[in-house]
């Protein structure tokens, strides 16, 4: 049996924890999970190590920001195995909080999440960043770290948390690190153990969409329209045909792009099966 992390399941116990060591001038890192930690969550955690004192991981499945009807029943909650994990890339810390002591009985305050929010998975998920906003302000009031991780994967997310510490002036350092990738180039995500080996192949075509985009604007394709035409082609030729949406849009902003000359982030949400899945890829 590997030496596992600390578990903390007290939001008062995980404060005084942070407060201690920031007192003896050390630096505080924090990764907030849901659990079904894949080698994409352990690169946040390995990132955290590699640039500060103590690594605080957060393993909680937030029952907020998933709408009626998704996945949240079924989301993957391994913590022994995600323990094992995390201690094997170094984490000091492990913050497990039970749902009643993260939203009491009578809770109703919630964060309004910024602007960024409204479209692409804002639309598609009403709710969603409302609950993404709220679950993570309240990590970042019970463990006050020096800095924070997360993945570029949640491309829009990052966004949002970003501009939610700097609108509130959370005084916390934001750091989004590269997606990691299968090596066939399929983004990791928990959601990816829900695909059968037939969907498994198909999801590809997501990454290998986003591929497209990048290899045409590198050849100089100015036209937005065109390179969307090109990205569904993939898509529907893979037979996915369940598209949240394709988009060419600010990289700030997500202001969709008309032409392409000026940065520009690509983004795909779109079911694989029963299976949502989201990637992107800056242009």
């Amino acid at each position: 049996m590997p030496h596992l992390p600390k578990v903390v399941t007290e939001p008062s116990e995980i404060l005084q924890i942070v407060r201690a060591a920031q007192r003896e001038g050390k630096r505080v890192g924090l990764v907030p999970t849901m659990g079904a930690l894949h080698q994409g969550h352990l690169s946040l955690v390995e990132s955290a190590c590699e640039s500060c004192d103590i690594t605080i991981v957060t393993i909680f499945v937030n029952p907020t920001q998933f709408a009626p009807g998704e996945d949240f029943e079924k989301y993957t909650r391994k913590l022994v195995s995600g323990l094992a994990n995390v201690d094997d890339v170094g984490a000091d810390i492990v913050f497990a909080p039970n749902t009643d002591e993260i939203y009491r009985q009578g809770h109703s305050t919630y964060v309004e999440p910024p602007a960024v929010s409204l479209p692409l998975e804002g639309k598609c998920r009403p709710g969603h960043f409302q609950g993404v906003a709220t679950i993570v302000l309240k990590l970042f009031l019970m463990i006050p770290a020096d800095v924070a991780f997360f993945g570029r994967k949640d491309y829009q997310q990052t966004l949002v948390i970003r501009r939610m510490v700097a609108d509130l002036n959370v005084p916390m350092e934001i750091v989004v690190c590269p997606t990691v990738r299968e090596p066939d180039g399929l983004a990791m995500s928990s959601r990816n153990a829900y695909l059968s080996s037939e969907e498994r192949q198909r999801s590809l075509a997501i990454a290998n969409s986003l591929q497209k985009a990048q290899q045409l604007y590198a050849d100089g394709e100015k036209s937005a329209s065109s390179v969307l035409t090109e990205m569904r082609r993939i898509l529907e030729k893979a037979g996915i045909d369940r598209i949240d949406y394709v988009a060419l849009v600010d990289p700030e902003t997500l202001v969709d792009r008309e032409d392409l000359t000026e940065p520009t982030v690509a983004l795909i949400a779109a079911y694989v099966g029963a299976t949502r899945l989201i990637d992107n890829q800056p242009l």
